[in-house]
């Protein structure tokens, strides 16, 4: 670690012990006299949090620490409540990797209000976030015609997962196209987070289903089959058949939440592009 990352990573942790009082982690009160004067925990302090031998905390805190475990860089990260942007900095200058997985458990399941006014003004194309227990968030107008009498569902992967409607009319080839699409990132999501009770619930429900149980068994366990522009082909409740064309991204400050774009593309009627090369 460079001498300016190492001052770096000492002041954002620095800030952070400052400002919490030793007090609300069960630590007693400090009486007035002689001893440390600083606010928040001290390194001290740090350790027994963290139930490390004396002096790690101050090696760690100070750089001096070769590639710390991931036990240690969490422990870290959640006792001085990191943002989610702090946990990915403390990884990338230590370690000189991307975090495996969000700090909190509760990350992207609460989306800033100016993405609604975003996802308003994008006309021509299915665009909406689902937040990281795949319930969707906000979502424009193109995207609620899409669905069956206009009705958005609640939770996006249960819907294409469960729904009746969804697996017999909307998504077509829904047990040879879809499953082996949506199977593999539904898995990822539930191991990123396996405290989330939302989720488990989810995959309870998908595991209980005599035909989604069986193709998430079949399909879940494999890498996630996306690629920007992915084509899958589906009924629109407005235009009929066609394919759907998708781009994801995430929000930043929303790790585990979902930017959705998709472009309708209808079904040619029979014998159009024969036609069409006639002329």
């Amino acid at each position: 670690m460079s001498a300016s990352d190492r001052g770096r990573l000492k002041e954002i942790l620095q800030a952070r012990r400052a400002a919490i009082d030793p007090v609300t982690m069960g630590f007693p009160k400090r009486l007035p006299g002689p001893g440390r004067r600083a606010a928040g925990l001290s390194q001290e302090q740090m350790d027994l949090l963290l139930t490390r031998t004396p002096g790690t905390y101050n090696r760690f805190e100070n750089g001096q620490l070769a590639s710390p475990g991931a036990d240690l860089l969490t422990a870290v990260a959640r006792t001085l409540r990191l943002s989610e942007q702090e946990w990915a900095f403390l990884w990338m200058i230590t370690r000189k990797e991307n975090p495996p997985h969000a700090l909190y458990d509760t990350s992207g399941t609460s989306i800033a209000l100016p993405w609604q006014r975003v996802i308003d003004q994008i006309a021509g194309a299915l665009a909406y976030i689902s937040d990281a227990e795949w319930n969707v968030v906000v979502h424009n107008e193109d995207f609620r015609c899409f669905f069956p009498r206009g009705q958005v569902p609640a939770n996006i992967m249960r819907w294409m997962l469960l729904d009746p409607e969804a697996r017999t009319d909307v998504l077509l080839d829904w047990e040879t196209l879809w499953m082996p699409a949506l199977m593999p990132p539904m898995k990822h999501s539930v191991e990123l987070r396996p405290e989330n009770a939302a989720l488990a619930r989810l995959e309870h429900d998908v595991l209980a289903d005599p035909v989604a149980g069986r193709l998430y068994r079949d399909h879940a366990s494999a890498p996630v089959p996306y690629f920007d522009g992915s084509e899958l082909p589906l009924r629109h409740a407005l235009h009929g058949p066609g394919r759907l064309t998708t781009c994801l991204a995430e929000p930043l400050a929303q790790p585990g939440a979902r930017l959705n774009l998709s472009f309708f593309t209808p079904k040619s009627p029979a014998g159009a592009s024969n036609t069409a090369a006639a002329d």
